[in-house]
């Protein structure tokens, strides 16, 4: 069956296509608007449909849209209520409710050739149930699914097992409680945007005390049952509302240290209830809070699982993958799990050489394009790193990246700075699998940047930028059998510098999406202080000024 996934109702749009059960191409509508998240989490944009990604997984597969067997939507409008008896204070949800229920008729005008009829509704916590249990490695497609976000349709947190590739609930959280909401609240007093900035909260924790956390804990807390309660909380009692335009404080940090610490506290309890119930060795995770790499880490950690594998899109972006991976198994596809999180777009080297030349901007050839960049990182320059299929989620995963020294503690603050970024925000080191585990002590391996690990005493010094203040990083491993560009690359920066880490952090500048085509590597590149690009087999310096060399 070819089924295309959509996602769209809050934000993250995005779509997946699945065919025969394979996963094929996932892609957020953001990559292509140009638009950070695609769109506001507002009823006034549910009517709003990943079309340009959509449009371009078929373009992919080279389909059709009357080739479409199915196309799901990762929110059910049956499961909904209004929102008074939700305990939500939104006086427009009935629009959201009122535009999921046209999405078949919006979906045909979208994609002509579609049938209206073709559209199937897949409960959003499924759905995000979905791309873990079934995108996840083989190991866990019998285990244990741990769901948290902001909401459905009418909860905020599902627990459940699967077996045969479908899922037996055995727990959820009714609204208004909800984990990703009580951290979007504390998001926006903390002078950040809602649904968008809660993991500079998370950055901000390591500056702070958990001082409130007694507090808190009387209103957010698990009830012994596999779910929680969220209630009230007068943040302004415990710290002053900041703007956004002004300095945080310690005050500040010691709220956002709070509200980690009673996250991870409840996730942890009901991680050991789900696990009490099922007795699993596997657990995966997805939904908003799941991209919480250091509750993520506890979890793996103290929780009672073996193993614990998370999403690499698991916001909203990845129940497009999850409604499709979900009615493959019920229309008797047989799912397999995703190979890696690289699965939007890609260019062949005619195609980029054409934007290079099209943009008269002087390139090079090199015969090993690894040791090139390894050796401008070596001499302290900031590489823009775009090669193959762009990543499916928020982690620079080795494909489009910023790329830079690890032993110039400088770095961070220069990277922030060309990005446009906080300073107390971290970037992360990227490191080949087989040397992790002599410099960071954590959850091995880290494919997808969702844990943050302990580096060792010995290599703080050595590696500053990548060290955050807590003596932590958010690693990503690199397994030369999965990405051996990236892994010569390593390699070869360790034999210049002694060092088999790199910087990496993500191909944008502060408000604007990740990097995904020639074009927008082309005017990132223009526009933020980076010395190289190295965009598939080739190399573009930036020039002296003063310099007017025509491409080559």
């Amino acid at each position: 069956m070819r089924i295309l996934g959509l996602n769209a109702v809050f934000h993250d749009p995005a779509a997946a296509l699945v065919v025969d059960g394979e996963i094929v191409a996932a892609a957020e509508e953001e990559r292509f608007s140009r638009r950070k998240h695609g769109k506001r989490p507002v009823p006034f944009s549910a009517w709003e449909l990943p079309e340009r990604s959509a449009a371009w997984c078929l373009e992919h597969a080279e389909l059709r849209p009357e080739d479409i067997d199915f196309v799901t939507y990762s929110f059910d409008p049956a499961l909904t209520a209004p929102a008074a008896e939700l305990g939500l204070d939104d006086p427009w949800d009935h629009l959201r409710r009122m535009y999921v229920g046209e999405a078949p008729g919006f979906v045909a005008d979208a994609l002509p050739g579609v049938d209206s009829a073709a559209l199937r509704f897949v409960p959003h916590h499924i759905a995000h149930a979905a791309s873990a249990a079934l995108a996840a490695p083989l190991p866990y497609r019998d285990g244990s699914v741990l769901v948290a976000d902001g909401r459905g349709e009418s909860t905020s947190h599902l627990a459940a097992a699967y077996r045969d590739g479908a899922p037996e609930v055995l727990a959820r959280t009714r609204l208004p409680h909800s984990l990703g909401l009580f951290y979007e609240e504390v998001t926006a007093h903390l002078g950040f945007l809602r649904s968008c900035d809660e993991f500079k909260v998370m950055a901000l924790a390591s500056y702070g005390e958990p001082r409130f956390l007694g507090e808190l804990r009387a209103a957010v807390r698990s009830t012994g049952d596999g779910s929680f309660v969220t209630e009230p909380v007068d943040l302004a009692a415990l710290a002053k509302a900041r703007r956004p335009d002004e300095p945080w404080t310690r005050e500040h940090a010691d709220l956002a240290a709070s509200v980690q610490a009673v996250t991870e506290d409840v996730l942890l309890d009901l991680v050991r209830w789900l696990h009490g119930r099922t007795g699993h060795r596997h657990l995966s995770m997805a939904g908003g809070v799941a991209l919480n790499c250091v509750a993520n880490s506890r979890i793996a950690q103290e929780g009672p699982f073996d193993h614990v594998w998370v999403q690499p899109a698991a916001g909203d972006a990845g129940t497009a993958l999850g409604g499709a991976l979900h009615l493959a198994e019920q229309v008797g596809d047989r799912t397999s799990p995703m190979a890696g999180a690289d699965l939007g777009r890609a260019w062949n080297e005619a195609e980029l050489e054409a934007w290079l030349r099209r943009a008269r901007l002087p390139f090079a050839r090199p015969d090993d394009l690894a040791d090139v960049v390894a050796q401008a990182l070596a001499a302290d320059q900031i590489v823009a790193w775009f090669q193959g299929r762009s990543e499916y989620g928020p982690r620079a995963l080795g494909h489009r990246s910023l790329l830079a020294h690890p032993g110039r503690a400088s770095n961070l603050e220069r990277l922030n700075d060309v990005k446009g970024r906080e300073q107390f925000r971290p970037v992360a080191p990227m490191v080949l699998a087989e040397r992790a585990s002599e410099l960071f002590d954590g959850p091995l391996p880290s494919r997808y940047m969702l844990f943050t690990h302990d580096v060792a005493p010995q290599w703080r010094e050595r590696i500053p930028a990548v060290v955050h203040v807590d003596g932590t990083a958010r690693i990503q491993t690199v397994d030369a059998s999965e990405n051996p560009l990236l892994a010569r690359m390593l390699a070869a920066f360790e034999r210049h510098t002694g060092l088999p880490v790199v910087v990496n952090t993500s191909l944008n500048t502060a408000g604007r999406p990740m990097v995904d085509d020639p074009r927008d590597a082309l005017e990132c590149f223009g526009s933020a202080p980076v010395d190289v690009l190295a965009i598939g087999p080739f190399v573009v310096r930036r020039p002296a000024v003063g310099d007017g060399a025509d491409a080559l």
